[in-house]
């Protein structure tokens, strides 16, 4: 290794960058022997110390952005999350001619087409494999591993509060906001959980995902979100008496009409492996031409899983750090000048299956005009559980077949519509997630 170190500029020293610091500095060696070599932390850009860290003998300064103008530093890693600095910090450190490492999600989401387009410009590279589910190697499997694959959809657990909340509604009967404020309490959850609860962060990690697979500009404005704070205990478990898990999952797949990009509760059969993935972990499920499905599961969140993939970037830039800008693998996995124009479906469009759970008055003929609606919108009916009466009104559960998303709005303000029907439908996407 008789190569100069490379010097790697960290800023932020929160849970995952006090979780990379210490990575870094346990596994020095094994890292140093894997790139070739010695990767070191130069400066530290925090606005406080983090007692979890010995940053003794390491630079630390409280302006971030006297790190990424550094001349001394080759790397900078950008952990502070959030949109604005973040996309300050990581221009100008493209600008001085530094390598970018980012775990952050909504600023690739949001700005990544701009941030890859400095960086392809001033030849240097944006890695951004820790913004997405966390330790699991997701980024390089889809741009590297399924490489010779036409990807046909993925779907994800990419939020593990969600993901947490959710098992333990089924495990224990809980209901929503009694779990959220233990998550909370956890720390699992932000004590604004809107982004995790409603689906934000899961549609920026698939944003992500999609333009990866389908070689498109990262559009995440065009993403459709829906959160889990309506689901209830009765849905969980009319949803097992049917066979079917309720997990929020994050869903693309490229039709001959557009690519979907959506984020939404979601029904999906009790033996699939992704149905049984609890508690906080994330895990990802591509299907794929060649290879078929493939399932890539593990921990999406957490101070050293994290660091774990900030590191691998960091391996990665520092391997191939020499190399031109067209002998690099492209930073959506396509080269830049050959990026689709195929558009994202609005949801209107997407074709699903659905569960739908509504309160009749119990009287005789109320399912039959329920069902008649549904014939009348060319909606077929797969399964339907009636319950017993309480106090003159019945839950009614239908699960049904395939149907493009607008007849489902059109049935569904029919049967609002009804006297019989009290209150709003319910309803949840069904999805069978089974290789084709």
């Amino acid at each position: 290794m008789g190569l100069k170190p490379v010097k790697v500029g960290i800023c932020g020293l929160g849970t995952v960058g006090s979780g990379t610091f210490n990575v870094l500095k346990r596994n020095q060696e094994e890292i140093s022997r894997r790139a070739g070599r010695i990767i070191r932390v130069e400066q530290v850009g925090a606005r406080r110390p983090n007692p979890n860290c010995d940053t003794q003998g390491v630079q630390i300064s409280q302006d971030i952005f006297e790190v990424a103008r550094n001349p001394e530093i080759d790397i900078i890693v950008e952990l502070i999350g959030g949109y604005d600095t973040a996309r300050e910090l990581v221009l100008t450190a493209i600008e001085h001619g530094k390598h970018v490492v980012t775990a952050n999600k909504a600023l690739i989401a949001e700005h990544g087409n701009e941030i890859f387009e400095a960086a392809q410009r001033k030849n240097v590279m944006v890695a951004f494999e820790a913004s997405v589910a966390g330790g699991i190697p997701i980024v390089k499997a889809i741009r590297e591993g399924l490489a010779a694959n036409s990807i046909n959809w993925l779907a994800g657990i990419i939020n593990g509060t969600g993901n947490f909340i959710l098992t333990e509604m089924r495990d224990k009967g809980r209901t929503f906001e009694d779990v959220l404020a233990e998550a909370q309490l956890l720390g699992y959850a932000e004590a604004d959980p809107t982004f995790d609860v409603e689906g934000i962060d899961a549609a920026h990690k698939l944003t992500i995902l999609a333009s990866l697979a389908y070689g498109v500009p990262l559009q995440f404005k065009k993403a459709y979100t829906e959160g889990i704070s309506r689901i209830t205990t009765e849905d969980v478990n009319y949803a097992e008496e049917l066979g079917y898990r309720i997990k929020h999952l994050g869903i693309s797949r490229r039709t001959e009409a557009g690519i979907e990009l959506r984020v939404h509760p979601t029904l999906i059969p009790e033996k699939r492996l992704i149905a049984n993935v609890d508690g906080v972990m994330n895990a990802i499920l591509v299907d794929a031409d060649a290879v078929g499905p493939t399932l890539y599961y593990g921990a999406g969140a957490g101070s050293e899983p994290t660091a774990s993939a900030v590191i691998a970037d960091l391996v990665d830039v520092v391997r191939t750090m020499t190399a031109d800008r067209d002998n690099r693998v492209p930073h959506l996995a396509f080269h830049p000048s050959s990026l689709s124009d195929l558009p994202m479906l609005p949801m209107e469009e997407v074709t699903t299956a659905y569960y739908l759970r509504m309160l009749a008055v119990d009287h005789p003929g109320v399912l039959a005009e329920v069902t008649r609606i549904l014939a009348d919108e060319g909606i077929s009916i797969d399964a339907i559980i009636q319950k017993g009466t309480r106090e003159q009104q019945v839950p009614i559960i239908i699960l049904t077949h395939q149907v493009q998303e607008k007849r489902m709005n059109a049935a569904i303000a029919a049967i609002e519509g009804l006297p019989e029907i009290a209150g709003e439908v319910t309803r949840i996407r069904v999805e069978q997630l089974d290789a084709n």
